[in-house]
C-alpha cells in the first residue's frame, strides 16, 4: 500500500452539505416568492458541546433563487430551478494561479439573505451543484458573523468549474482574520479563538457566475448553501443497536489500486483515488456514466477509464489532490437528475435508513491496521462505498483500496467501523493526537427522488 502523499493538513474534522437542488424541504432559508493516500487532517479547533449539533442552510427552489440581492443575477424556473446570468454587473480579470493564464470575464453576483445559525458553531463548509458549459466557471464565497456583532471577510470556498478547460479547479489557502480560517474545503474558528468563546453565530453565502465576455448563457447554479457545525471532541462513541435487517445494494465494484501509477499528475496516481472512485461507483448505481466523448482523452489500455475521468474532475489544483469533499459532491451533480451533497450522520442507525431507502453512502475514516478488522491497512484518511449490513449489522463496504475490482466488496465489524467513522480525535501512529471526521459521508441521489428516499432523508437531518 502506498503511504500518504505528503500534503498540508487539513484543520478541518468534518463537512456537511445540502439536499438535491430539486429536492423539497432542506431547510433552506428564503423568503416566499480520502484513501489511504488521503491527507491526514490536523486537530480540531476546540471542544464543542456534547452530541453533534448541524445547522443546514440550502438554496434550491424558485422562490429560494428569487431571494437575496441579484447583481446581474435571475431566478429561473422549470424541472429543475437555478440561478444564471442576466445582465452581467461588471467585467474583471483572472490570472489562474495554477497556469499563469490571464483571460477576461464578465460576471454577475448574487448574495444570500442572512442566515442565524441555529447552532453556536465552530465550523462551515459550503456547497454547490452547477453547470458549468465550455467558457464559464462560478465562486463560491462565505461570510460569517461573529458573538460580538462583527463580521469577517468574504471567504473565498471554491472557485470550480466541471472542466478544467478555462480555469483549473482550485480551493484557496491562506484566508484568515485572526479568528477564523479557511482550511481547503472547511472554514473553521482558530483554536485559541475557539477557546475564548467566538462561534458562528450567522452566515452569508455569495455565489458569483462568470462567462467569456459576449457569450450567451453561462453557468447554472442548482444548488448553493452551507452547514454550519459544533461537533463533541471525543476518541470513542456510543454504540448503536442493529436493526436486526439484512440488506444489501447492487454497487458497482472499483479499485483505486487498478490504476496505480497512472496520471501522477492527478494527486500522484490511482494510490490516492479513494474518493473519486468512490464517487464513480455511486454515480453507475445511479445509472450515470461519462460519455464516451469524454473519456476519449483517457488511454484505451487503461482498464475503467471513467475512474480516471472522476479523478480529473475532482481535482483540487491547491489542495494538489482528488479528495475535496464540495468538490465530489459538485462532480456527481453534473450528471443528469443527479444531486450530490456532503453531510454528517450522527450514527450507524442513520446509515441503515439510508441503505434500506436505497441510498448507498460514501463515508469518510482514518484508522491504524488494528483498529478496523480485516482492512489489511491503516489510513490517515480514506473515503469507502457503504452499501448494505448484516442481519447482524455489521457493515458491508465496498472498500476502493484493494488490489482489484473482485475483491473490493468487505464486511467490517459494525463497532470498529462505527467509531473510526464517527470519532472526532485518534491517536496516530506515532501516539499524536489528530482528528477524526465526525461522521463526515458524502450523498448522491436522483434529484427527485422516491417518497420513502425523501422519507429517509428527512429521518437522518438532510431534508
Amino acid at each position: 500500500m502506498t503511504a500518504p502523499t505528503p500534503r498540508r493538513a487539513l484543520l478541518a474534522i468534518a463537512l456537511a452539505a445540502a439536499t438535491a437542488a430539486t429536492v423539497p424541504g432542506g431547510r433552506a432559508s428564503a423568503a416566499p416568492g480520502s484513501g489511504p493516500a488521503q491527507p491526514e487532517r490536523a486537530p480540531a479547533p476546540a471542544p464543542a458541546a456534547a452530541g453533534a449539533a448541524v445547522d443546514n442552510r440550502f438554496w434550491y427552489a424558485y422562490a429560494h433563487w428569487q431571494a437575496g440581492t441579484h447583481r446581474g443575477t435571475t431566478a429561473v424556473n422549470g424541472t429543475r430551478p437555478g440561478l444564471q446570468i442576466k445582465t452581467p454587473a461588471g467585467r474583471t480579470e483572472y490570472t489562474d494561479p495554477h497556469t499563469g493564464r490571464k483571460s477576461s470575464w464578465e460576471y454577475a453576483t448574487w448574495t444570500s439573505p442572512l442566515h442565524r445559525s441555529t447552532v453556536p458553531a465552530t465550523e462551515a463548509i459550503a456547497s454547490w451543484n452547477a453547470r458549468t458549459p465550455a467558457g464559464s466557471w462560478i465562486q463560491t464565497e462565505l461570510r460569517v458573523t461573529y458573538p460580538d456583532g462583527t463580521t469577517g471577510p468574504w471567504y473565498v470556498m471554491g472557485r470550480w468549474a466541471a472542466g478544467d478547460g478555462d480555469i483549473r479547479r482550485t480551493s484557496v489557502d491562506g484566508q484568515t482574520d485572526g479568528r477564523t480560517t479557511v482550511w481547503t474545503d472547511t472554514l473553521a474558528v482558530d483554536g485559541p479563538a475557539a477557546a475564548a468563546g467566538v462561534r458562528i453565530t450567522h452566515w452569508q453565502l455569495r455565489m458569483t457566475l462568470y462567462r467569456k465576455p459576449g457569450a450567451p448563457g453561462g453557468p447554472t447554479v442548482w444548488l448553493a448553501g452551507a452547514m454550519a457545525s459544533a461537533v463533541p471532541d471525543r476518541f470513542t462513541v456510543p454504540a448503536s443497536a442493529p436493526s436486526g435487517r439484512a440488506h444489501e445494494l447492487k454497487v458497482p465494484r472499483y479499485s483505486q489500486e487498478v490504476h496505480a501509477g497512472q496520471y501522477p499528475e492527478y494527486d500522484n496516481g490511482g494510490e490516492a483515488w479513494c474518493s473519486p472512485t468512490s464517487s464513480q461507483m455511486i454515480i453507475e448505481y445511479w445509472g450515470r456514466r461519462p460519455s464516451a466523448a469524454s473519456l476519449a482523452w483517457v488511454d484505451p489500455g487503461y482498464a475503467d477509464p471513467q475512474v480516471c475521468h472522476a479523478a480529473r474532475s475532482t481535482y483540487d489544483a491547491a489542495y494538489k489532490g482528488c479528495g475535496n469533499w464540495p468538490f465530489n459532491a459538485a462532480y456527481a451533480a453534473t450528471y443528469r437528475d443527479l444531486a450530490g451533497v456532503v453531510t454528517r450522520l450522527g450514527s450507524l442507525t442513520d446509515l441503515e435508513t439510508l441503505v434500506a431507502a436505497g441510498i448507498p453512502a460514501i463515508t469518510s475514516q482514518s484508522f491504524l491496521r488494528e483498529e478496523l478488522t480485516g482492512a489489511g491497512y491503516g489510513t490517515a484518511g480514506h473515503l469507502m462505498t457503504v452499501i448494505g449490513f448484516t442481519a447482524a449489522g455489521d457493515v458491508i463496504a465496498n472498500d476502493p483500496n484493494s488490489a482489484d475490482n473482485a475483491s473490493v466488496r468487505r464486511v467490517y465489524k459494525r463497532r470498529e467501523w462505527e467509531n473510526i467513522w464517527l470519532r472526532t480525535k485518534r491517536r496516530n501512529a506515532e501516539g499524536k493526537t489528530v482528528s477524526g471526521s465526525g461522521g463526515v459521508c458524502y450523498l448522491y441521489a436522483p434529484a427527485r427522488p422516491t417518497a420513502a428516499q425523501i422519507s429517509a432523508l428527512r429521518q437522518v437531518g438532510v431534508l
